[in-house]
């Protein structure tokens, strides 16, 4: 019988359940897949908190895997049982061996692609496809900041962004966060718990601050994160991992030299299919053409997905991690 962790209320990771789920058959429009694998998100965590809550309960959290296709509703006719699928968004349901989802947030695997680097690259690594050619289109030459840069969204963009020009500085809570960020790309490592990065961010950048700031941290960053940027640069705040940032004045964005702001997500950038597919696309060339890496630095079984979020919330975990059926 098909299995799932499940949550009864929010709370910590205490609350998840590894229970017998029944599946339906899939209604039209819908497909049947098992997984092959799960990625582990941070948005994970915000809805098992109840930050983001589930629809109902009791509830399946978890937005991105790969699996193959067991069967397909009515009025399906892009996909096909034994098809390698991936996905990443909404409806959550994610850490489960079997699921129904809707197959307009399918996409069909390259045989390039393994089934735990599919599972470990959607969600992560189509942020970084609209973070760094949508929502602010990186050119060469430029400056950016990541924070986080040693996670699973920051290993790809830090490479990613290199690839396309930039001149990266990320920055990391610990010298073997700086060594893992620099090898994928990372010009410059600042360690954001011992160094002033406002400082270190001025003085690299010869004064004039960064072009754009892409910040997933919130609450401990994301004041300063402005101080980081040049006149009319770009703060891009797609992400809360400390809490979430503090309210402003938006004429403080005018104060700081008529700066930017915007709160993307990965939802919006991919609502339409065609966007859908084009991001994935993308990023699928990016990764089979060797100019970006998925490193999966952890793997956990899908039942010790409680271990999983205490290490990603303790900020143990480096680069993707997939949790196995």
């Amino acid at each position: 019988m098909p299995k799932a962790i499940r949550i009864h209320e929010a709370g910590g990771p205490e609350v998840f359940r590894w229970e017998d789920v029944s599946i339906a058959d899939p209604a039209p429009g819908e497909v049947h897949i098992r997984h092959l694998a799960v990625g582990l998100n941070y948005i994970d965590v915000y809805q098992r908190s109840g930050l983001y809550p589930l629809p109902s309960m009791p509830g399946i959290v978890g937005m991105e895997g790969s699996g193959e296709v067991l069967a397909v509703g009515a009025d399906v006719h892009d996909f096909v049982p034994g098809e390698r699928v991936a996905y990443a968004g909404n409806p959550p349901g994610a850490y489960a061996t079997e699921r129904l989802i809707p197959a307009h947030r399918l996409v069909k695997v390259p045989p390039q692609i393994s089934d735990n680097q599919a599972a470990a690259m959607m969600l992560q690594g189509m942020t970084a496809q609209y973070l760094l050619r949508r929502t602010f289109k990186v050119q060469p030459g430029q400056i950016v900041l990541l924070h986080a840069a040693a996670g699973g969204v920051g290993l790809i963009a830090c490479q990613w962004a290199k690839a396309l020009g930039a001149t990266v500085i990320g920055t990391v809570g610990s010298e073997a966060k700086a060594t893992l960020a620099k090898a994928h790309g990372c010009d410059h490592t600042i360690l954001y718990h011992e160094e002033d990065f406002v400082a270190r961010v001025k003085d690299l950048s010869g004064g004039h601050g960064v072009h754009v700031v892409y910040d997933a941290v919130g609450k401990e960053t994301f004041m300063k994160s402005l101080d980081c940027l040049r006149p009319m640069g770009m703060l891009v705040y797609y992400g809360q991992s400390s809490g979430p940032a503090p309210a402003i004045d938006p004429g403080l964005l005018g104060k700081k030299g008529s700066l930017f702001l915007t709160r993307p997500s990965l939802m919006a950038y991919t609502a339409e299919r065609d966007d859908l597919l084009a991001s994935a696309t993308e990023l699928f060339d990016a990764v089979i053409s060797g100019m970006v890496q998925i490193k999966i630095n952890q793997t956990y079984p899908l039942h010790e997905a409680a271990q999983a979020h205490r290490d990603l919330e303790s900020r143990k975990t480096t680069g993707s991690t997939v949790l196995i059926p």
